[in-house]
């Protein structure tokens, strides 16, 4: 699947450390090539029909929506903050 971004995705990912992220880019690589993969721990958010997450770290989320053909990123950030307004 191909990735589109949105524009606060990716202002939230401009504001992210170096380190973290490095570790969303592993986390898109995955979502990318095995959306199943373990450490993602995809699942669709409580009370969003069409919004999904991943688990970026321990303490990091990324949501988004699956389109036809590509995945629209929504969100990233610390998880309460994401999870909150995904």
């Amino acid at each position: 699947m191909e990735l589109e971004f949105s524009i606060r995705f990716v202002r939230a990912y401009r504001a992210l450390a170096p380190a973290l992220r490095a570790a969303v880019d592993k986390a898109l690589g995955l979502l990318c090539a095995d959306p199943r993969h373990p450490s993602l721990r995809l699942k669709r958010m409580r009370g969003q029909r069409e919004v999904w997450e991943v688990r970026v770290g321990r303490r990091h989320r990324m949501t988004f929506e699956i389109r036809e053909g590509y995945y629209l990123m929504r969100a990233v950030g610390k998880h309460d903050e994401t999870l909150e307004n995904p």
